[in-house]
């Protein structure tokens, strides 16, 4: 049997608006929490930050709402794929803004990661293979360099630590060979055309991270969809093949916490905060260029 949204029970039962009706908080995620409502879910989007599979013990104030509004709009722009949202609306006051009302969903447990471009740590291990997940690509790539066709490179999901690259053959051992093309044709599909409308508005997307899981027979859309915190958002006036590039995402707070010596493993660093309020203006500034519409 395959996973549900809800792996690993939280516990006590809270009461949150609607009309004084009881939600079960069923489980904490890096960033998000669910919680069990009638037969839906409430996915709730925290301002917590993680790096590193790791949270940071600091919140971005506002983060949250920023996230789930982005990944709405894109819901919406991907109306032809079937996705998990029941009401971006209909969710207690205390919620509003950063949770929207999802259908509950046997998860597929793969990260399906698209790259357009050669970064982290598919770079690495570009440099130490020439392949990324078992994809082979042409010699001499740069820091940042744009890839002859975007590539599909999963990673297991960890209940615990740290997820790890596989390969599309571990996928097909995993889930069969159907839904393992499925899986990849549609989380390419999914990169090219959101690449295609966000480098229209100046945004290069170098790589991002879809989840996917079954609504019966349905291979369906969940989580979030190219938000700040699953994808890697460049400026494209600035884009600069062989450095690091310039983000609008949480690359940011990844660098900064690089730089602090921090060795990876829990507990992190507090965040200061002059990079929290620039962590917070660039989850908005990757908002209003990608959806066209002034953040307030």
């Amino acid at each position: 049997m395959r996973a549900v949204w809800f792996l690993r029970p939280g516990g006590r039962a809270t009461t949150h608006g609607c009309g004084g009706s009881t939600v079960k908080h069923v489980h904490a995620g890096k960033v998000r929490d669910l919680y069990e409502d009638g037969d839906t879910l409430l996915l709730v989007a925290s301002d917590r930050v993680s790096v590193y599979d790791v949270v940071l013990p600091t919140p971005i104030p506002g983060k949250g709402a920023l996230l789930t509004q982005l990944s709405n709009w894109w819901f919406e722009f991907f109306a032809d794929i079937p996705n998990h949202i029941v009401s971006a609306t209909d969710v207690p006051a205390e919620f509003a803004g950063r949770a929207v009302r999802v259908k509950p969903l046997r998860m597929v447990q793969v990260e399906c990661i698209a790259r357009g471009y050669l970064t982290g740590s598919g770079l690495k291990e570009y440099r130490a293979s020439g392949t990324v997940s078992g994809v082979a690509l042409p010699p001499g790539l740069r820091d940042g360099d744009k890839l002859p066709e975007p590539i599909f490179t999963p990673t297991s999901k960890a209940s615990e630590g740290h997820d790890e690259p596989i390969t599309f053959a571990d996928v097909v051992n995993q889930e069969g060979r159907e839904v393992a093309e499925l899986l990849r044709e549609r989380t390419l599909e999914i990169y090219r055309r959101g690449a295609e409308h966000a480098a229209g508005n100046g945004v290069l997307i170098a790589d991002t991270k879809v989840e996917f899981g079954w609504d019966g027979d349905v291979l369906t859309l969940g989580d979030e969809v190219l938000t700040s915190d699953s994808s890697r958002f460049w400026p494209a006036d600035q884009w600069e093949p062989g450095r690091p590039q310039p983000s609008f995402d949480k690359q940011f707070v990844r660098d900064w916490a690089t730089s602090t010596g921090w060795d990876k493993e829990p507990p992190g660093p507090e965040i200061p905060a002059d990079i929290v309020e620039a962590t917070r203006l660039k989850y908005q500034e990757a908002y209003e260029l990608i959806t066209g519409r002034e953040w307030s």
